[in-house]
């Protein structure tokens, strides 16, 4: 069997060779059209290496649908086609995204979000209300503890205390808030502490 000159094939020609699966004919096809179509998709889109990536779709579609070509189709017609459509598709995409990214940075009140902000306050107020009520030194290394993050060396450094006692004033701390604030301590502890 002769080789085939695929330069000399004309569009029709290559459809049908690519229609019985022939990978040369689909790189001449590739050869023929991806400079113009290169030069085309850079006047709708702006970033190169977003151009690079719609020829790879539009020449993957081509070879993944090739069998729903026929030889009597515009060749050319289908790649511009096809690429104008992922064109289309990319430019949507990135409006949609860039749209999404300023409304997250845009800083319009949430009621949602509203709403968890005065539980949180309301919540934050009744736990400084119960702190408040503990004996002082307790309610002192208890802040530094869980306000200030230090640890009970830092505090017992600071306070000329043992790391013992500040061990139990912690806990005798968070055993009288839980049994004035129950569950809403534990949810507390993790939204503030």
């Amino acid at each position: 069997m002769a080789a085939i000159s695929y330069k000399s094939c004309s569009d029709s020609e290559l459809i049908g060779l690519i229609l019985e699966d022939d990978h040369g004919a689909y790189l001449e096809v590739y050869e023929r059209y991806s400079p113009r179509l290169y030069f085309h998709a850079c006047k709708r889109v702006a970033d190169r290496d977003d151009v690079k990536d719609l020829l790879q779709d539009v020449f993957s579609a081509l070879w993944h649908n090739r069998h729903a070509l026929s030889p009597e189709s515009s060749l050319g017609g289908y790649l511009y086609a096809t690429l104008r459509y992922r064109a289309i598709k990319l430019i949507v995409q990135k409006k949609a995204t860039t749209g999404y990214f300023e409304a997250l940075s845009t800083d319009i009140p949430d009621p949602v979000h509203a709403d968890d902000r005065v539980r949180e306050n309301q919540l934050g107020q009744l736990i400084e209300e119960e702190i408040v009520q503990l004996p002082p030194k307790m309610q002192e290394v208890f802040r530094m503890s869980r306000q200030q993050y230090l640890s009970h060396k830092e505090i017992a450094d600071e306070l000329g205390l043992s790391e013992m006692t500040v061990k139990k004033h912690v806990n005798n701390a968070l055993k009288v808030l839980r049994q004035k604030l129950g569950t809403l301590l534990s949810l507390a502890y993790f939204l503030f502490f």
